[in-house]
């Protein structure tokens, strides 16, 4: 079952947080998630699961970032969710789907204890120029059935900006190890 929007409200500052919150971005059943003004694209031509793939960082300008068809590039939510006794998913909005716009390939489904920013993985299928600050997509909850453990898991949660696969920490725990003490807020060569 998926939370109306009243109910999204009324549960807000219990088992749901957005932070910050604005009653205008509440839909019947579901809440608008805003695009923050940071992206990222990876450097590799190649990308390696089982390496930490160089990023390039990007502001969007007020003026807009077009963004190229067949690159994939990461931004991530103004809010920061955190969601209990329930499954946070998002979707992108229609309105951004109708322009070739897909907000997120694959990572729309969230776990029941996640805190922190979602990270978009857009792909354009024809240059799209974006904005920050815009509705970007929409956060949604169902209501889960059965005992609950919490994602508690140390590679995406409380994260503090846009997060590049971390695949390679399960594919290659050395390097992984070696890697974290040379990071910067997880971008490489940064």
């Amino acid at each position: 079952m998926i939370l109306s929007g009243d109910e999204i409200e009324r549960k807000m500052g219990s088992d749901i947080k957005i932070d910050p919150f604005n009653p205008d971005n509440l839909n019947p059943n579901s809440y608008n998630l805003t695009l923050h003004h940071d992206v990222v694209t990876y450097e590799e031509v190649v990308l390696d699961m089982r390496k930490n793939n160089r990023v390039r960082r990007m502001v969007i300008p007020e003026s807009g970032l077009v963004l190229e068809p067949n690159r994939l590039y990461l931004g991530r939510t103004v809010e920061r969710t955190e969601t209990h006794n329930l499954v946070p998913m998002i979707e992108g909005r229609s309105s951004i789907g109708r322009l070739g716009l897909f907000v997120h390939v694959t990572a729309g489904f969230g776990d029941v204890g996640f805190k922190g920013f979602w990270t978009l993985e857009m792909f354009a299928i024809q240059p799209v120029r974006i904005y920050p600050g815009v509705s970007i997509c929409q956060i949604f909850y169902h209501q889960i059935d059965g005992a609950i453990t919490e994602y508690t898991s140390g590679k995406y949660q409380n994260n503090h900006d846009i997060q590049p696969s971390l695949l390679y920490k399960e594919l290659n725990p050395a390097a992984a190890e070696a890697d974290d003490s040379q990071l910067t807020l997880g971008f490489p060569g940064s």
